[in-house]
């Protein structure tokens, strides 16, 4: 690459890339951008975060940098970086270095090295293994980076044995670029993948979390997917993926419901507005995961999967956990697999309100989700039958929004509190409140506003159905 070039490329991060580059050589040390950060700026994707490398131990850049960052913190300085910011840059340096997993231990073993070359050999892909060294700009390029960039094509600096030996985690890694990036996977890359696909159940749970994650909120998650049922990885990362395969939709639409799954996916993620959304991204692809379980062969060979939806999200629940998702992203993902399939009792749209009101009830924060979800879950090639669907989803969210308007849906409460219902019953804190404020929230959405007084002789009735004595 030109001199010419890189300046151009350089001139989007300078100065805090030169400045640091000085700071370092004028004591005595090395620096260069590398890995992501000179992928992603040969691609014009440059953000903010900035990834360098040094033959500095760790120790040593804290004093350097430590008067010239705006903050530092060390959170990852048992593996060798030191993160700093910089106005609005957010760069991370860390020592050459070269590491490699015990066969026994979930956690990689760090070992510093002396050489940018050697750095750049232990990278897990040849994109990933481009540096610039700073302030010079000399770019180094030693296993081809800006050829298979030029390619769009995922391979190793050494052999991918090698590679994934030292960390399996890259095979996750190159399903997610694939994702990322839009690029393809070697053959070699893949052969290894499928032949080493067992060494991932080393790697922690976290670390696989956080690659397919990415993966799922990539520009192109049908190729990571695919790349990582194909090489058996999602046999033991996603398991309820691949098991999608070996069953065929009840209605004989599709090849198979993995097809399905990765249309429905693709099709909600159409429906985006805002960028990715993981919650959505993530029920789209669990949704039909209670299938395999709930299989049943019906007469005149049609097959059928009751209460599929019950049963994944049970498995999706179990899952995300151990997977380490966030409580609230698990609970989010499991509900919509839930509930996916309410809108097909809707029919023709015989719903009274009432059912119309539990409906946004139980969708709760969840309704704006649901509707994507439910219409991206339509995938038959009948188009009467597709356009027919959308025009009745098209009325029951007009009927959404009449009963909002009026009612303020969105926001039901029953009539009464639970300071009222214990005055009115002459009780104290305790579960039987909790049996009251249920019984008016059923009430409320079955009939609507009755008002205060109405909510009052139904709750004294209740109690005397339940042979609750009023105080």
């Amino acid at each position: 690459m030109s001199d010419s070039n890189l300046t151009q490329l350089f001139r989007r991060i300078a100065p805090v890339a030169d400045e640091l580059g000085e700071l370092f050589a004028d004591r005595g040390h090395q620096l260069a951008l590398v890995g992501g950060s000179v992928r992603d700026i040969l691609l014009n994707r440059i953000g903010n975060d900035l990834d360098f490398t040094t033959d500095a131990r760790p120790e040593r850049v804290l004093e350097i940098v430590r008067d010239w960052a705006d903050s530092v913190w060390t959170i990852g300085i048992d593996f060798g970086t030191v993160g700093v910011r910089k106005g609005g840059w957010l760069v991370e340096i860390t020592t050459y270095r070269s590491e490699s997993y015990d066969p026994k231990s979930r956690k990689p073993e760090v070992m510093y090295g002396d050489t940018l070359e050697a750095d750049l050999e232990r990278r897990d892909f040849a994109v990933n293994a481009m540096a610039v060294r700073v302030p010079t700009h000399e770019f180094v390029d030693p296993y081809g980076g800006v050829s298979d960039l030029t390619a769009k094509v995922l391979r190793t600096p050494g052999t991918p044995q090698q590679s994934f030996d030292d960390d399996p985690l890259r095979m996750l890694r190159a399903a997610r670029f694939a994702s990322q990036l839009g690029f393809t996977v070697a053959d070699e890359v893949q052969e290894a993948m499928t032949a080493m696909a067992e060494r991932i159940e080393i790697v922690s749970a976290e670390r696989i979390r956080d690659e397919l994650d990415k993966l799922i909120c990539g520009a192109h998650p049908r190729e990571g997917l695919k790349l990582l049922v194909d090489t058996g990885l999602a046999a033991y990362v996603l398991p309820e993926l691949p098991k999608l395969r070996l069953e065929i939709d009840e209605h004989h639409r599709h090849k198979d419901v993995y097809e399905h799954t990765l249309i429905v996916l693709e099709q909600a993620i159409a429906q985006e507005q805002a960028g990715p959304d993981r919650v959505l991204r993530w029920a789209a692809l669990m949704h039909d995961v209670g299938k395999p379980k709930t299989r049943r062969n019906e007469p005149g060979g049609r097959v059928s999967f009751h209460h599929h939806e019950v049963v994944g999200a049970q498995l999706t629940r179990k899952r995300m956990q151990e997977l380490r998702f966030p409580k609230e992203v698990v609970a989010d993902v499991s509900r919509l697999v839930e509930l996916h399939l309410r809108f097909h009792g809707y029919g023709s749209g015989e719903w009274t309100d009432s059912a119309v009101r539990r409906y946004v009830r139980d969708a709760d924060h969840l309704l704006d989700r649901l509707h994507k979800l439910t219409r991206a879950d339509c995938t038959t090639r009948n188009k009467r039958k597709a356009a027919a669907l959308s025009r009745t989803y098209d009325q029951l969210e007009e009927r959404i929004a009449r009963l909002a308007d009026e009612e303020e849906l969105a926001k039901i409460r029953p009539e009464l509190d639970g300071n009222e219902i214990q005055q009115i019953l002459g009780i104290g804190p305790g579960p039987l409140v909790g049996k009251a404020y249920k019984f008016l929230l059923d009430l409320r959405l079955d009939q609507g506003v009755l008002g205060k007084e109405a909510a009052r002789e139904a709750l004294r009735q209740w109690a005397k159905e339940n042979g609750v004595p009023l105080g």
